[in-house]
């Protein structure tokens, strides 16, 4: 091998390596973003008419995308496990604050949906184990890794959908979409130096979405009142 082509496995390995971690970055951004959420219900010790789903279904999206970075299912994309790991972590612990201050007959919806979650993930963990071999078992995971993802699309498309409607940014705050697309073109990024479709096609398409989104802002912002959003209509990451 000639020193410009270890030159160039370098450089690529290292660009790969700091798409990845820039994706970690703007993901936490965005797992720390219900944070004012959660300081409300806990002041006022009621989740009002807040909803737990949105965190519920996150969990399982990052249960489900952290079992696919591991090493034992895909070799060598260990960011995607680890700012999985960290959403999962967040998630939990807004869906314990929840189920905290929730009334009783939320309380024993959201502790049977957290147990529904834990027993999907343990049913995928033992069919992915059990019944396929690599590279099959990356594809197995692989695949249902994007089909949680772009689930999680549909907050996005709400969002879209409201702004268009009412021709204001209200509640689509500039931050959380700009976070939302540099998470989305990070990964883009990392899953194309990985040559990981699991990867780049789901993130492409947040990607896009975020676009759309930044584009909107830049359109009815000046139609909102005083182009100052107020919180998001859904309080979740995506």
């Amino acid at each position: 091998m000639t020193i410009q082509q270890t030159g160039f496995i370098s450089t690529y390995s290292a660009l790969s390596e700091a798409a990845g971690v820039a994706g970690n970055f703007f993901a936490f951004v965005l797992f720390v973003s219900p944070v004012p959420t959660f300081r409300r219900i806990i002041r006022r010790q009621s989740t009002e008419q807040f909803s737990g789903l949105p965190y519920v279904y996150a969990l399982l999206n990052c249960l489900i995308c952290l079992w696919y970075g591991m090493p034992i299912i895909s070799p060598g994309i260990i960011l995607v496990a680890t700012v999985n790991s960290v959403g999962a972590i967040f998630q939990m612990i807004y869906i314990i604050i929840f189920i905290a201050y929730a009334e009783r007959g939320k309380k024993v919806k959201m502790l049977g949906l957290l147990l529904a979650v834990f027993a999907v993930f343990s049913i995928i963990i033992c069919v992915s184990l059990k019944f396929f071999e690599p590279p099959n078992r990356q594809l197995f995971v692989g695949y249902l890794s994007v089909l949680s993802l772009i689930s999680m699309f549909a907050s996005p498309l709400f969002i879209i959908n409201l702004v268009i409607k009412t021709k204001s940014v209200e509640y689509m705050p500039f931050y959380l979409s700009l976070a939302t697309f540099l998470m989305s073109l990070s990964f883009f990024g990392y899953g194309m130096f990985k040559q990981d479709l699991f990867i780049s096609v789901p993130n492409g398409i947040g990607g896009l979405l975020g676009i759309i989104q930044l584009v909107l802002y830049f359109c009815y912002s000046r139609s909102s009142d005083g182009g100052r959003p107020r919180a998001p209509l859904l309080e979740s990451y995506a």
